[in-house]
């Protein structure tokens, strides 16, 4: 089996009950979803059962290990700059946790395509034991270079060898409800709790789709759709902005509002919390509105948010702007993964590829343009430009989509 079949032909994706399909001359095709199609070749969805309940357990303890990990940067680049790291720029600074999240993107071009044809667990043992080393060796830096190292790369990657795989698996257990499951998904004393979390999503990680037995890696077809290349590009720009407050909103809040170090630090707090808060409750909501709406919506008012965050002036404004961001970032990345083709792992693979250059060149430069003016109003117009545009650009992949049908 090259790939998932369908009538004979592979199978991309699963929206909205409908299923993207190609045939061997690159055509692109909707048909009905799997409940009213006739075929002995129909792959089934679980839609529930202890497997698949452990699957959503096992990403939940991936995504704390990767987006919970990487969106409390901000506190490692504040801790750095007044310890270790004090004569390094914010832009330097920024560039461990750049580094961290383009291969913890990129490398879905390589674990999409590995998931496909091993299945998730073997992937996730080795690549979670490897992750703890790299939390513990950070504990042991003092210099940039062994940060770049051991934080950026070491972990970033292998924290990326693991997230393909656990996302693709839940959704392959889900056909009507992958939104909602996407949503429920010190240094040291860190590193303890990361290993005790990735103990559990390697026991309770599976998969009940057929191994791809030959193919290419990777397909480039899925570029022939204007859906899905919109999207990809749409997402880069709005994964381009999505990270600035993250890295940034302590340092904002210390030196431009002047709050203490312990209550700056407490905003990524908040905006984690208004993240989760998000994730669940558009898993909630996304087959009533529509995935791709809520997407769009999403980002556009995310990009609002970063231009509101000009205006912020007092502690209180501070913490309401850190809710709703973290909240309607939230929601990007959890209806993201349930709008991209997602049922076979070198799809979402490359499309996370593609983000990972967003990650990598993102932060940097907007710590680039705080150290040059001096200030955060320059790096705040520059995301919110990014996200909007891109809040525009997955509109139009959108339409591409599903042409102007309500909920999409």
């Amino acid at each position: 089996m090259e790939d998932m079949k369908f009538a004979g032909k592979d199978l991309v994706s699963v929206n909205e009950g409908y299923l993207m399909v190609f045939d061997a001359a690159g055509n692109w095709t909707w048909l009905e979803a799997y409940g009213k199609a006739r075929h002995s070749q129909t792959p089934t969805f679980p839609e529930g059962g202890l497997k698949a309940c452990l699957a959503v357990l096992s990403c939940w303890c991936v995504m704390f290990n990767t987006f919970g990990y990487i969106n409390a940067f901000a506190i490692y680049e504040a801790y750095y700059k007044s310890t270790f790291l004090h004569a390094e720029s914010a832009s330097n600074i920024a560039r461990i946790g750049s580094l961290h999240a383009f291969f913890m993107f990129s490398a879905g071009l390589i674990s999409g395509p590995l998931m496909d044809r091993y299945g998730p667990r073997i992937i996730l043992i080795p690549c979670s034991l490897l992750f703890i080393l790299s939390i513990m060796l950070t504990s042991l830096c003092t210099e940039y270079y062994q940060f770049l190292l051991a934080q950026g790369i070491l972990g970033g990657f292998m924290n990326g060898l693991t997230y393909t795989p656990a996302l693709t698996a839940v959704n392959q257990y889900f056909l009507r409800r992958p939104p909602l499951a996407m949503g429920i998904a010190s240094v040291r004393i860190i590193g303890f709790l990361m290993l005790t979390l990735s103990l559990i999503a390697c026991l309770s990680i599976s998969t009940p789709s057929a191994r791809r037995q030959s193919g290419p890696l990777l397909n480039h077809r899925a570029w022939r759709h204007p859906a899905y290349t919109y999207q990809v590009g749409g997402l880069f720009l709005v994964m381009w902005a999505l990270f600035t407050p993250f890295f940034y909103v302590p340092a904002f809040a210390q030196s431009s509002l002047h709050l203490s170090t312990d209550l700056s630090n407490a905003l990524i707090s908040i905006m984690n919390a208004g993240s989760f808060a998000g994730r669940l409750l558009t898993g909630l909501l996304a087959n009533q509105i529509g995935r791709f709406n809520g997407l769009v919506v999403s980002s556009a008012i995310s990009g609002v948010l970063i231009l509101s965050w000009l205006a912020v002036d007092s502690p209180g404004v501070m913490i309401v702007f850190s809710v709703l961001f973290g909240f309607f970032s939230g929601a990007v990345i959890g209806l993201f993964t349930a709008t991209l083709p997602n049922v076979i792992g070198s799809y979402l693979g490359m499309a996370l590829g593609v983000f990972s250059l967003a990650c990598l060149t993102g932060p940097p430069i907007t710590g680039a343009m705080i150290t040059r003016y001096g200030s955060y109003e320059a790096a705040m117009v520059f995301a919110r430009v990014s996200a909007l545009l891109g809040a525009v650009v997955i509109a139009i992949a959108r339409v591409c989509f599903a042409g102007w049908r309500r909920v999409a």
